[in-house]
């Protein structure tokens, strides 16, 4: 590692913290805000305004020519209700978006599709090990495959420097950085481009759910791309949190904006008046949820008439997770706005995952045997070029 890339790096650590306060300040700055949109029409200017300047925070230029996308995909496996193969395409020229599709095995499209960004979860039995941890996850494969069952193509996808995205930048420690933040949310917006490129993509049921740092891309993704339909972020909204990692807060997303800081709640917000579930438990801060964030998005979706189209699910007990207990909600709300097929797995007794394979890490590369492409970038700092030149950004 050179040494103007540990001085950037440090610096980026330096300037980012984990920005948390009281849910009473939280709630304080939602009622400031609600005083500056009292209805749709106000507040579809504000969404107008905070797409833009999170956009120019994160050095993303929303109208940037979409470079072509070149999926490499192998590995096709069928399983039990389901089809599971491993791709790679492009984001920006010599940046290889590393992930898993599944699909249904049966059926009749047009069908829904669903981009599901991991969070910083790690394996259970050696927490050390990242390769095991993100999108590897026995979790992140049960409510892919999930959902695959259920009537919708499903994409589980590395972000920024880790798992085989190190392959490119060289070192997990790229990961923390605020630079992430600005290409993983170009990534969440190309995988919706993959998606939708497929062959019976259904182009009008479009979702995005992730939990934690998975969280923090679903309602960016939903706050920056108009396509998607139904946002589900799961133990991370707060409008008293702006997020643990530079991955999700280290560019200034949540600063003045015409006059104006905004928060996660806000953002999460925007998809309005499309359907929102949050997930919320409490042993993290997103137990503001149910006392402060939720009646704020009522009074947002009430500005549509449409309060039915928000939802919130608080398990008090439950830890910072995307475990089954969350995942059951999740799945009967995707069911309900996508039109899934919620009996696909359904239960006596709730829901039965039991007839989902769990993959091995090794299963689930994409250059595991095969060699990256020869024009895949090899440095962070070339990504990082890459990247501005896509968006003729200084950043």
């Amino acid at each position: 590692m050179s040494l103007s890339i540990l001085v950037s790096l440090l610096a980026q650590s330096q300037q980012h913290a984990a920005y948390e306060r009281s849910e009473e300040e939280g709630k304080k700055h939602l009622d400031q805000l609600l005083q500056a949109y009292p209805d749709s029409a106000s507040f579809n200017k504000r969404k107008v305004e905070l797409r833009q300047c999170i956009a120019k925070a994160l050095g993303i230029d929303l109208a940037a020519q979409r470079t072509p996308l070149n999926p490499i995909i192998r590995s096709k496996k069928v399983m039990t209700g389901y089809v599971v193969e491993n791709v790679a395409f492009e984001s920006i020229p010599g940046y290889y978006v590393t992930g898993t599709l599944y699909r249904p095995l049966n059926g009749k499209g047009p069908f829904p599709v669903i981009a599901n960004p991991h969070g910083h979860f790690y394996n259970e039995q050696n927490p050390s090990d990242r390769k095991d941890s993100g999108r590897y996850r026995a979790d992140m494969q049960k409510r892919c495959a999930a959902f695959a069952k259920m009537g919708a193509f499903a994409f589980n996808y590395d972000m920024y420097s880790w798992g085989e995205s190190v392959l490119m930048t060289g070192n997990p420690s790229f990961h923390e950085t605020g630079f992430a933040s600005s290409i993983q949310t170009w990534n969440t917006i190309r995988v919706l481009d993959f998606l939708l490129s497929l062959p019976d993509a259904d182009k009008g049921r479009v979702a995005v759910t992730g939990a934690s740092g998975g969280g923090t891309q679903t309602f960016l993704a939903a706050a920056l791309d108009e396509r998607v339909t139904v946002s589900v972020p799961v133990v991370m909204v707060s409008s008293s949190f702006d997020g643990g990692c530079a991955c999700e807060s280290g560019m200034p997303i949540h600063g003045d904006c015409k006059g104006n800081k905004t928060n996660n709640a806000e953002i999460a917000a925007m998809i309005a008046p499309k359907p929102l579930l949050v997930v919320s438990d409490g042993s993290d801060w997103t137990k503001s949820v149910p006392g402060t964030d939720y009646p704020y998005f009522k009074k947002i979706f009430g500005f549509y008439n449409e309060e039915g189209k928000v939802e919130s699910v608080y398990l008090p007990n439950d830890q910072h997770d995307y475990g089954i207990t969350k995942r059951e909600p999740v799945y009967r709300f995707l069911a309900k706005h996508l039109r899934l097929n919620f009996k696909a797995i359904a239960g006596e007794r709730g829901i039965d995952e039991s007839g989902i394979t769990i993959q091995n890490n090794d299963e689930l590369l994409v250059f595991k045997s095969f060699p990256l492409p020869s024009n895949a970038l090899r440095s962070h700092e070339d990504i990082v070029k890459s990247f501005n030149r896509v968006h003729k950004s200084g950043k």
